[in-house]
C-alpha cells in the first residue's frame, strides 16, 4: 500500500508526464505541483516507487515515467465522480447542448457521437448501439424495387433500422405487396428480434394465400437483424489517436486500429468487459486483447439495461484518466436519455 505522500508523489508525477509526455524530475514536481517537501524527500519517494514497478527510469540520467502499475494506483486513488463534478462543468454544458439539438437516426446519433467523444478527449471513441437481438420490432416495411425485387426495412423500438433487397421467387403486385406488408405487421408487432424465427416456425402451418412468401420474408428478417448485430459499432479519431507520440509511427499503431476496424472481436469484448454496468478501465497489459497491449480503453454502458450498448474510449496509457472517465460517463448518460 502507498502511505498519503508517496500517493502525491505519484499523483503529480502522472498529470505532469500526461501533459509532457517526458520522463519527470524530481524538481518539477516541487515546483510546479505544490509538494511541501524537499527535492530531496521527493527523489528517495521516486526511488522507493521505482523498486516497487509503480514508476520506471528510461535511462540513468533520466526523470521517470509511470508503469502499467502506477497508472493503476493512481486511477484506484482518484476522487468520486461527483468530486470532480465542477471541473467537468464546461464539457458536461457542451454535451448537453450537442443532445439538445439532435432528433436524427440512431446509426446517424451513434456516429455524431463517436466524432464528439474523439474531439473531446483527442483520444479514439467506440460507440457500440444496442443489441439489435433483445429488440422489439416496431414496423416492417416492403418497397418495391421491381416486379419480383423488394426492399425489405425492420425498424426496433429502439431506433434500430436493418435492411435488405430480397429477390422473390415470384412476381408480386403493389396491392398484393401491401397486403403481406399488413401481415408481416401483425405477425411481427412487438416480437423481440430473436424471437422472429419462432414465428417463421408457425407461419409454415398458418393457411394464407401468400404463406410462401411471407415464410421467406420473415426468414429474411431473422437474417438481416443478424447481420445488423454483427454490424453495430462505429468509431471516430484515428487521427487524434496517431497525434499522439506512442502512436506516431504507424506500426504501433497498426494493430489497434485494425482490431477497431475489423469491429466484431471488439464488439464482444466491450459487451464481456462493460457487463456489470460499472464505467471500466482497463490499462495496457491488463486488455487481453493483442492489439490493445500498448492502449488503456475507459468504456461504460448506456440504454436499456437488458441490452446496453457501449460507450469507449481508447489512448494511450498516458492519458488524461480523470477527465476522460468524466466525459465517457457524460456522453453515456446523455446518450441514454436521448434514447
Amino acid at each position: 500500500m502507498l502511505n498519503q505522500r508517496r500517493r502525491a508523489v505519484l499523483s503529480a508525477l502522472v498529470s505532469e508526464y500526461v501533459a509532457s509526455a517526458h520522463p519527470v524530475a524530481s524538481r518539477a514536481l516541487v515546483e510546479r505541483h505544490g509538494l511541501t517537501v524537499s527535492t530531496a524527500t521527493v527523489r528517495s519517494d521516486l526511488a522507493a516507487l521505482e523498486d516497487t514497478g509503480y514508476v520506471y527510469q528510461p535511462h540513468v540520467s533520466s526523470g521517470r515515467v509511470p508503469t502499467d502499475d502506477g497508472y493503476r494506483a493512481y486511477v484506484d486513488g482518484l476522487a468520486a465522480p461527483s468530486a470532480g463534478a465542477a471541473t467537468l462543468r464546461p464539457e458536461a454544458e457542451t454535451i448537453r447542448r450537442f443532445y439538445g439539438r439532435r432528433e436524427v437516426a440512431l446509426p446517424d446519433l451513434l456516429s455524431e457521437t463517436a466524432a464528439l467523444l474523439a474531439r473531446m478527449t483527442a483520444y479514439m471513441s467506440v460507440i457500440v448501439a444496442p443489441t439489435v437481438r433483445r429488440a422489439r420490432i416496431k414496423r416492417v416495411s416492403l418497397i418495391s424495387l421491381g416486379a419480383r425485387i423488394v426492399l425489405l426495412v425492420v425498424i426496433t423500438d429502439r431506433g434500430q433500422v436493418a435492411k435488405r433487397s430480397v429477390e422473390l421467387s415470384s412476381a408480386v403486385t403493389e396491392p398484393e405487396l401491401a397486403d403481406i406488408e399488413r401481415f408481416l405487421a401483425g405477425a411481427l408487432d412487438a416480437v423481440v428480434a430473436e424471437e422472429a424465427e419462432a414465428v417463421h416456425r408457425e407461419l409454415l402451418a398458418a393457411p394464407t394465400a401468400f404463406r410462401e412468401i411471407a415464410a421467406v420474408l420473415i426468414e429474411e428478417v431473422v437474417a438481416c437483424m443478424i447481420e445488423a448485430e454483427d454490424d453495430r459499432h462505429t468509431h471516430g479519431g484515428a487521427a487524434g489517436l496517431l497525434g499522439q507520440p506512442e502512436f506516431a509511427d504507424p506500426r504501433s499503431a497498426r494493430p489497434l486500429l485494425e482490431l477497431v476496424e475489423e469491429g466484431l472481436v471488439l464488439v464482444h469484448a466491450l459487451a464481456d468487459m462493460t457487463g456489470s454496468g460499472e464505467t471500466v478501465v482497463r490499462i495496457g497489459r491488463e486488455n487481453t486483447l493483442s492489439g490493445l497491449s500498448n492502449a488503456s480503453v475507459i468504456a461504460t454502458s448506456f440504454g436499456p439495461s437488458d441490452a446496453p450498448g457501449v460507450v469507449c474510449v481508447i489512448g494511450p496509457t498516458r492519458m488524461d484518466y480523470g477527465r476522460t472517465i468524466g466525459v465517457t460517463r457524460c456522453v453515456a448518460d446523455a446518450l441514454s436519455e436521448s434514447l
